[in-house]
C-alpha cells in the first residue's frame, strides 16, 4: 500500500471514530435506540455493495436470451442492454457467442474462439488485411466443417481468424446473408430461413 492510500485511510479510520463518538455522546440516553438504528444503516450498506457487486450476474440472468424455432426456421434474438444483437452457434461443435454485425463482410473469429473451435491460430497463414475501428489487423482465412444454430447447419464455411484484439467474434454478412430474412422488430432481431 503507498503512503498516499495508508494516510488516507488512517484519516477516514479517525473520522469515523469522531462521527461515532458524536452519535454516542448525542444519543447515550436511548443508547439501545441508536444502536438499533445503526445496525440498520450498517444493513443497509451491506445490501447495496452485495448489489452493486452481483449487479452483473443479476443482469446477466434476467436478460432475455435467443431463441431458436426449428420447425419455423425462425431465430429470435433479443436486443442487449448495450443495444447490440448476441448470437450463440456452434462452430464445429463449440458453443461461440457472436455479435451480430452487418457492417462485418464475413464471420470473423477471435483467436481465443478459434481455439475453442479446434482451430490453432498459432499454424495459420496470416496473409488477409481488414480494416476495422482499431486501424488495419492481419486476418487468416479457414475453412470449418460446421456452423449451426439449433437444427439449422450450414457446412464447409469460409471464417477468419482476426490476429488483432478483439472482444467478440463477428457475425457478419457471409453468414446472414444465407438467411432469407432479416428483421428489427419489437426490440429484438429476427432472422427467418
Amino acid at each position: 500500500m503507498e503512503d498516499f492510500e495508508f494516510s488516507r485511510l488512517i484519516y477516514l479510520g479517525l473520522l469515523l471514530v469522531a462521527v461515532g463518538a458524536w452519535v454516542f455522546v448525542e444519543n447515550r440516553q436511548s443508547l439501545g435506540k441508536t444502536v438499533q438504528q445503526l445496525a440498520v444503516w450498517a444493513f443497509i450498506f451491506l445490501g447495496v455493495i452485495a448489489g452493486y457487486g452481483l449487479w452483473g450476474d443479476i443482469r446477466q440472468t434476467l436478460q432475455p436470451q435467443q431463441s431458436v424455432m426449428s420447425e419455423t426456421g425462425r431465430v429470435v434474438v433479443p436486443r442487449s442492454a448495450d443495444g447490440h444483437y448476441y448470437l450463440t452457434l456452434q462452430v464445429d461443435g463449440a458453443d461461440i457467442h457472436f455479435l451480430v454485425d452487418t457492417g462485418a463482410s464475413e464471420v470473423v473469429l477471435t483467436e481465443r474462439d478459434a481455439r475453442r473451435a479446434g482451430i490453432d491460430p498459432d499454424k495459420l497463414a496470416y496473409l488477409g488485411r481488414a480494416r476495422t475501428a482499431n486501424g488495419e489487423v492481419r486476418t487468416a482465412s479457414v475453412r470449418v466443417g460446421e456452423i449451426s444454430l439449433g437444427n439449422i447447419r450450414d457446412e464447409n464455411l469460409r471464417v477468419w481468424v482476426n490476429e488483432g484484439e478483439l472482444d467478440s467474434s463477428l457475425l457478419g454478412m457471409g453468414y446472414l446473408q444465407r438467411w432469407s430474412s432479416i428483421e428489427i422488430r419489437d426490440g429484438a432481431l429476427v432472422l427467418t430461413r
